[in-house]
């Protein structure tokens, strides 16, 4: 009801500062109200890890980790922070954020603008929050491709002592030649430096914290089938599908869709579940999948989960449709409701 109110205002401002309107507003009830609980579902183990829901918040809304602990009171059952890089940068040029009302679409080319991984952990370890956290990790900018491995070595060495999971982040189509990372042999050294490290860092720390990997949506058959092989051969820990599309088929003619940047809410919901439904195929249940993409209410959560995911995340709903939307779909793939619906 309350969101009901301040949606029209939100929507009044620039996407942007609205955005950073929100997140100064759960920084300011994280640090004033009781810490949250997640909303009650019954628990599923995934990565080895108790989500007491299968319903968290994607990465990208809280770029820096300020407002975890007023982001916990919308019930989630894990949240994942970042994407952040190993030195601060300032993203690119705004305007950088659009709103598609039309078809509940946004379009970003934010640029991983964050405070860098040094301002995330002390914000971590400032926050109360007890509950599943995964820490996204990606590289810098102006950091050549061909180095790309050392600044994911370099956020993972300083977040995995606080994340439950980390999740590396080789598809936003925003910072020049990312998405190189999914081709065969540059993901192939890349996940055998991670998982190497991986290794050191739970003898270090004396705790095993999973490795996820974030795609694209924008792939073929056959390059999903090349990252299912990778990720086996690797033995990394789980998936997410999907970042956001470069495609703007679902949404010519719109204002704002010649705008750059990659495209999340419903119009990549229908290629990131055909990711997901593929990746379940060719995974074939050794590696747990995380869908991302479009998630706009109960139904949609649902038919992530049908199509062969263990978990579902949710972020441009939200703008749309409110903490309202974590309940409805909490509910929804819960599992006596799920069985039911199945």
């Amino acid at each position: 009801m309350l969101y009901d109110i301040a949606r029209p205002i939100l929507f009044s401002l620039d996407a942007e500062t609205a955005h950073e309107f929100s997140l100064a507003a759960l920084n300011l009830a994280g640090r004033l109200l009781p810490t949250g609980k997640p909303l009650p579902a019954d628990p599923v183990e995934v990565m080895g890890l108790a989500f007491p829901n299968r319903i968290g918040l994607a990465a990208g809304l809280d770029k820096n980790g300020e407002a975890i602990d007023g982001l916990a009171r919308f019930g989630f059952g894990f949240l994942e922070i970042g994407t952040v890089t190993p030195r601060p940068q300032p993203g690119n040029p705004r305007p950088r954020l659009f709103r598609l009302p039309e078809v509940r679409g946004i379009i970003n080319r934010m640029g991983f603008n964050n405070h860098g991984v040094d301002a995330l952990v002390a914000n971590v370890n400032a926050a109360r929050f007890k509950g599943i956290l995964g820490i996204n990790i990606g590289k810098n900018f102006d950091t050549p491709i061909e180095n790309a491995a050392d600044d994911y070595l370099a956020c993972l060495d300083k977040v995995y002592p606080l994340a439950s999971y980390v999740t590396v982040n080789i598809s936003s189509p925003n910072t020049k030649n990312l998405r190189q990372l999914q081709g065969e042999s540059e993901l192939d050294d890349l996940l055998g430096r991670l998982k190497g490290r991986q290794a050191q860092l739970a003898d270090k720390h004396g705790r095993y914290v999973p490795l996820t990997l974030k795609i694209a949506p924008d792939l073929e058959p056959a390059q999903v089938v090349n990252i299912a092989d990778a990720l086996r051969r690797h033995r990394i820990d789980g998936v997410i599908a999907t970042n956001t599309t470069i495609s703007r088929e679902k949404v010519q003619g719109i204002r704002y869709a010649e705008q750059q940047g990659g495209l999340s809410g419903v119009p990549v919901f229908e290629s990131s579940t055909m990711v997901v439904s593929q990746l379940a195929q060719a995974l074939a249940g050794e590696v747990p999948i995380i869908a991302a993409g479009g998630v706009l209410d109960g139904r949609g959560a649902r038919a992530k989960l049908e199509a062969g995911a263990k978990l579902v995340q949710v972020y441009s709903g939200l703008i749309y449709r409110g903490p309202g939307l974590v309940e409805e779909c909490v509910r929804a793939t819960a599992s006596d409701d799920f069985a039911v619906a199945r």
